[in-house]
């Protein structure tokens, strides 16, 4: 009997890399290479949701967490086009994929 693998099976999306600010990254062309999006216990958002971002940065694989509305509507809109550069710009209260 053949056994199957974990990843083969799994539909989990493993996102791993140094875990760093968002701030850290701004107005900084980063490769956005993986997302996930999930509910979040802490709804400080409208959405309720928060962003786990995955990227390339200075040649690291990074982490990057956020409550960011429209960084969650930026990614589910455009994700299925992953991997691409973008750089995060904060414009008056909101951060925005430019």
């Amino acid at each position: 009997m053949k056994m199957k693998k974990f990843s083969d099976i799994s539909k989990e999306n493993i996102l791993d890399g140094d875990k760093i600010r968002l701030d850290d990254i701004l107005n900084e062309e980063i490769l956005i290479i993986g997302f996930r999006i999930k509910d979040s216990r802490y709804s400080k958002n409208s959405n309720g949701k928060y962003l786990t971002l995955q990227i390339e940065y200075k040649d690291k694989k990074n982490v990057v967490f956020t409550g960011s509305d429209v960084l969650i509507d930026q990614l589910e809109k455009y994700g299925n086009e992953i991997p691409f550069l973008a750089t995060i710009r904060k414009i008056n209260r909101y951060y925005s994929l430019t």
